[in-house]
Order: structure tokens, then C-alpha cells, then sequence
């Protein structure tokens, strides 16, 4: 299996490399990251910010700031939600990305669902990965 992976938003404007595997593997179930990806979660997977190489498009890149310390960035062209990123904590070395952006195949076997207790009350969460609030 490949440690290198590649991804872009819709409409290629914006392509990046990833240098190792994403891990923290989650589907997202809050509020904001069903309105961002406009679907019942977000599927994310983090690697370390030396790991993120930006190749094209940073100029076509828009952050928002959706909380305090909380970043999430998308293509100005197509729309594409891309990545988010929080400036604080123990994680302010990490960068999320959009799982659906990624070009090179990925699976993880170790996922989890987060925030379930915002989900839509709409979708029920049919597999086994595990669950958490």
C-alpha cells in the first residue's frame, strides 16, 4: 500500500499530496459538517501539517473561520469543502481532509463515528464502526 496520497476539489483547481496515510479516520456528524458538505456527515481523515503538501491552487483556496479556533477551507470555483484545521489544542499540528476529495484509493479499517448525537434525524447509522456522543 502506497504512504503517498493525492487528492483535488471538483473541478481540479486545487490539488494536493498527502506524504503518509490519513489516520483518526471519522465520520463527522455535527451540525457544521452537515452543512458543509450539505450530506448527513463528513468523512475526514488527519495527517500531520509537514505531511500536506498544497500543489496547486492556493490562491483558489477560501478558509472560514466556523468556531474560535476552527478553520475550514474549500475552492472558491467549485465549492468543494477540502480541509479543516483548529489553531489550538494538541491537535494544531493537524490537518483534516475531505475523504471524498482524495484521487489515490484509501481504506482504513479502524473508523469511527463522532458527534452522533447531533446526526440527522433522518439518517440512521447502519454499520459497525464504533460511535462517540
Amino acid at each position: 500500500m502506497t504512504d503517498t496520497f493525492q487528492g483535488s476539489c471538483l473541478c481540479g483547481a486545487v490539488q494536493y499530496q498527502l506524504q503518509s496515510r490519513p489516520k483518526a479516520v471519522s465520520h463527522c456528524h455535527c451540525s457544521q459538517c452537515r452543512k458543509s458538505h450539505g450530506a448527513a456527515f463528513a468523512s475526514y481523515g488527519s495527517v500531520l501539517r509537514n505531511d500536506f503538501v498544497l500543489v496547486r491552487g492556493g490562491d483558489d483556496i477560501r478558509s472560514y473561520p466556523s468556531s474560535e479556533s476552527v478553520e475550514r477551507q474549500f475552492c472558491t470555483h467549485c465549492g468543494s469543502s477540502l480541509f479543516w484545521s483548529n489553531s489550538q489544542g494538541e491537535y494544531s499540528g493537524w490537518i483534516s481532509i475531505a475523504l471524498g476529495t482524495l484521487d489515490t484509493p484509501f481504506t482504513s479499517d479502524k473508523q469511527k463515528h463522532v458527534e452522533v448525537t447531533s446526526r440527522a434525524p433522518w439518517h440512521d447509522i447502519q454499520d459497525h464502526w464504533p460511535q462517540s456522543r
